[in-house]
């Protein structure tokens, strides 16, 4: 039987740690990185957490990122080129009380940004799957506007907004009170 030098055991021993070391601690790291990420991607879609709203149809989320959602388009608040447009406060506000510090789901269409860097995306709650974009405009805070190649839903967002036309919803409604 081979017998060993405490010297050699020591020595072995320790390789035998190093070893254990190189290969399992690093991927322990990667796993803490992704976790403080929180970001993940489920089949297509893109996880993430929103931090701040905009205006009614952008909102900021993790990571410093402007999402605008795509294929709405509701009244502005913050161009600074004028003034807010009517019904644009309400918009942002709905806007709030659907996704402000939730967790949702992103889902690119074709584009990845506009022309102002913003991520276009379609956005679902994580809790239960509704279609920010779409209940916007089925609400009546926001109206269908397609902006090719961008146009994945366009008809369920034009059908969204016959429906809250139709209901006088929102933007729809009888003798529109300005914010």
């Amino acid at each position: 039987m081979l017998t060993l030098s405490k010297k050699y055991q020591r020595l072995l021993l320790s390789l035998v740690v190093l070893l254990l070391w190189i290969v399992f601690v690093p991927s322990e790291f990667q796993v803490e990185k992704a976790k403080e990420n929180q970001k993940t991607e489920v089949s297509g879609f893109e996880k993430s957490r929103v931090v701040r709203i905009i205006d009614g149809d952008t909102i900021e989320i993790e990571g410093e990122q402007k999402v605008r959602y795509i294929g709405i388009d509701t009244p502005e608040t913050v161009d600074p080129r004028r003034e807010p447009q009517c019904f644009g406060q309400a918009a942002k506000k709905a806007n709030y009380n659907l996704v402000a510090e939730q967790e949702i789901y992103l889902e690119k269409d074709v584009s990845e940004t506009d022309r102002y860097g913003r991520l276009l995306r379609y956005v679902y709650l994580a809790t239960d799957s509704t279609s920010v974009n779409e209940q916007l405009v089925r609400d009546g805070y926001a109206k269908a506007s397609s902006y090719p190649p961008d146009i994945k839903y366009q008809e369920k967002l034009q059908q969204a907004e016959e429906e809250a036309r139709t209901n006088k919803k929102g933007l729809w409604q009888d003798n529109l009170a300005c914010d």
